[in-house]
């Protein structure tokens, strides 16, 4: 019951399982701890810089868990009553909501998949006649409209469709790859039958077959000069924002990508019982949904964002609210259009009404509309500044959405039983580190510019969810440490440098606890968010690959950006891909597509640690106490070699048995790898490690070719090899 006595339109809940995670999170600090004193008591007198180094990164490690737990601390789960929504309002008392779908390239974002995604969102159970759906087509392609002009002749069979036998979800394509055709049901196979009929249907009145209005639906295709920077998604949201205050004005705003279909049709009436909520309502900017997925396999083969979506947004909102992810999500235009909260604003906001109607036609006000899309328009305006969606970075959704909560804004995350939307993720695993490239820069670029949530966020963001950011922000920073902690506990494996206590030592426990534990607890809570144990470990495998190569590359570009050697760019992640990718992704076999240099960096490393567990295995065939003592002194190190060894069993497949992968490793001209076949130099690599020979013949050309990609990187791990053989005849 509210302070009014009124019922509220939501309710919040903590977490359950607090008291067991925050003891959790209590005995890992305390193993931290002895850790620490550890490193810091039983300092080498020789090889002091390589233990300094493992100090710094477990130090590092030990912060990033910290922000972590932060964020992990409290979180809160929220839901709706839609039934009393429609007991407090009428239909004709619902606000407006204007639909936002981007797109920007036909070939990587087919017209099909745009349009069905368009439908999805126009047959929400809303009244049609409050519903605006506005389409920006950044690659201004006659395919696209022509597909959508279809669309708006299906629209008209489609929504009656999907409100008489209340289809969910309401993407034609998700609904007949999902819904086998009916058989027994007379009634629906009739319907169904009309629903295969496409009329070209251009009707002036814009109503569907039953008589009953359609929502508004606008094409935009803006407009971009070479010499005028269009900012990507951001200048598309901008131009809808500007475009769309003009045709219909409606109060939210919901944004979606054109691959993120509405598998929920209540998703905008749930999202109403916040806003229009008497009692906290007019302090809430946006409302986000968590991010799915509808093309995953079963075991998630290149990991997923489902820790990330279903529990970390919701630490955020225990911290002061989520922030933005750049789709699924509803905006108050208000504070979307840069107003700050306010106790006079709030007044106003608790007044309004949203009974208005809208005088005259869509199309009335043309001209004006183009003015607002035009490229110059937005020369010397806050628009991208102060205004619209933030220009300066490569997450312009999570800056803009900070942004926002720094005006004093409060955001809500709601993630509802029914999944509110489903796209598409990554089917390659370039693709799913490129797109993590670009996460890691942006986050970085906040973190190391004016928009650092430490100096933008106060004083209306509490400290916890300044803290809260820093988990993404810190993205890019972590491939140093654990690039430091993949490469060097192996090379001092060749050299017999123990890095680690005893196994039989008592300083081993705390070492042996943290890790243990650390990822059970990891496992226990993958599983608990609905993944399963095999799709816990590709999640491993994909937090590794992302910190040695996505965010050491992006570390590496921002840099060169800092120093003016390059520019930002915004990549596009395919959602399309070929048969055969399509069948490996389904099968769950890795996908190496085109070569890249991250690709290269992965074989290295993963080259790199195979040589050390074989040097382990070799010289580990001695009996008795001497392999014991081995194990004694080395049993982490060693422990680490085998598990990044099997993390990297993807990439040993890929270089030496399969054949489809070939491409990815060779795709240099044939005319250096033949310079490099007759170099004498290659041609007799040999191996020595305790009396084993070990002899790459035909499979190292894969290998050669692979890495003379990376010509340096190879040139610097083979002559450190070379020498560290040397060292050990």
């Amino acid at each position: 019951m509210g302070k009014n006595g009124y019922l509220p339109l939501f309710e919040t809940k903590p977490a359950g399982g607090l008291v067991f995670f925050r003891s959790y999170a209590a005995s890992i600090f305390i193993g931290i701890c002895f850790i620490c004193f550890h490193r810091v008591s039983y300092f080498p007198v020789t090889e002091r810089w390589v233990w300094v180094g493992m100090f710094v990164a477990e130090l590092w490690f030990s912060f990033y868990f910290f922000i972590t737990v932060i964020v992990k601390w409290n979180p809160v789960f929220r839901s709706t009553f839609k039934d009393r929504l429609s007991s407090r309002f009428e239909e004709e008392e619902l606000p407006g909501v204007d639909i936002f779908v981007c797109t920007a390239d036909p070939r990587l974002e087919p017209p099909t998949m745009v349009v069905s995604t368009v439908l999805s969102v126009m047959a929400y159970d809303y009244p049609p006649h409050k519903l605006s759906v506005y389409l920006s087509d950044d690659g201004c392609s006659d395919l696209t409209f022509y597909a959508l002009l279809e669309a708006s002749g299906f629209a008209q069979l489609w929504l009656p469709f999907c409100r008489k036998l209340k289809v969910e979800p309401t993407s034609p394509e998700a609904y007949f790859q999902t819904t086998p055709e009916p058989v027994d049901d007379v009634f629906m196979a009739n319907e169904w039958l009309i629903i295969k009929i496409l009329i070209d249907g251009r009707d002036p009145n814009a109503i569907d077959i039953e008589g009953k209005a359609l929502p508004t639906l606008v094409y935009l295709a803006r407009e971009k000069r070479p010499q005028i920077h269009h900012n990507f998604k951001a200048g598309a949201l901008n131009a809808l924002i500007r475009v769309s205050s003009k045709v219909s004005n409606a109060p939210f705003i919901l944004n979606v990508d054109c691959d993120m279909f509405s598998n929920n049709s209540k998703a905008i009436r749930d999202a109403l019982c916040f806003f229009l909520d008497e009692g906290n309502g007019h302090e809430i900017a946006y409302v986000q949904y968590p991010q799915a997925f509808d093309n995953l396999t079963e075991n998630e083969i290149y990991g997923s964002l489902r820790v990330l979506m279903k529990l970390e947004l919701a630490g955020f909102d225990g911290n002061g609210g989520p922030c933005y992810v750049g789709t699924g999500c509803v905006h108050r235009r208000e504070s979307l259009s840069g107003m700050k909260y306010s106790e006079e604003l709030a007044v106003e906001l608790k007044a309004m009404k949203y009974d208005k109607k809208i005088i005259g036609s869509a199309s009335f006000n043309e001209e004006d509309c183009k003015a607002l899309a035009s490229c110059t328009y937005e020369e010397n305006t806050p628009w991208g500044k102060e205004k619209g969606v933030k220009y300066e970075s490569l997450v312009e959704d999570v800056l803009t959405g900070m942004s926002i909560q720094s005006k004093g804004w409060r955001s809500v995350f709601f993630n509802p039983q029914r999944e509110a939307f489903l796209g598409m993720g990554p089917t390659t695993l370039l693709d799913t580190l490129v797109q993590h490239k670009r996460w890691g820069e942006g986050e970085l670029q906040i973190l190391l510019s004016k928009h650092c949530p430490f100096v933008y966020g106060r004083p209306n963001m509490p400290l916890k969810l300044q803290l809260s950011y820093c988990i993404y922000n810190l993205w890019a920073p972590n491939c140093f440490a654990t690039l430091y902690y993949v490469f060097v506990p192996s090379f001092c494996l060749f050299r017999g440098i123990s890095l680690f206590p005893k196994i039989s030592s008592s300083w081993g426990i705390p070492y042996l606890y943290v890790i243990f534990v650390h990822r059970v607890h990891s496992l226990v809570e993958y599983v608990w968010l609905g993944g399963t144990v095999r799709g816990w470990l590709n999640e491993q495998r994909m937090w590794m690959f992302k910190r040695t190569t996505s965010y050491l590359f992006a570390a590496i570009d921002h840099m060169l950006k800092l120093f003016g050697f390059s520019k930002s760019a915004f990549a596009i992640t395919g959602k399309v891909a070929d048969d055969d990718v399509h069948r490996r992704y389904e099968q769950e076999i890795m996908e190496f597509g085109t070569w890249s240099p991250m690709f290269t960096v992965l074989a290295t490393l993963a080259l790199f640690n195979l040589l050390g567990l074989i040097a382990v295995v070799t010289n580990n065939v001695a009996i008795g106490d001497a392999r014991m003592k081995i194990f004694d002194v080395f049993g982490f190190q060693i422990l680490l070699c085998y598990v990044l060894v099997f993390i990297n069993l993807p990439i040993y497949q890929g270089m030496f048995f399969r054949k489809d992968s070939v491409s990815v490793w060779s795709t240099e001209p044939e005319t250096r790898t033949a310079d490099l076949r007759s170099d004498s130099k290659f041609q007799s690599v040999k191996l020595q490690a305790c009396n084993t020979r070990f002899v790459f013949k035909e499979k190292r050309s894969k290998l050669v070719s692979c890495i003379c990609n990376f010509p340096y990187l190879f040139i610097i791990t083979y002559k450190l090899l070379k020498l560290l053989f040397e060292n050990l005849d």
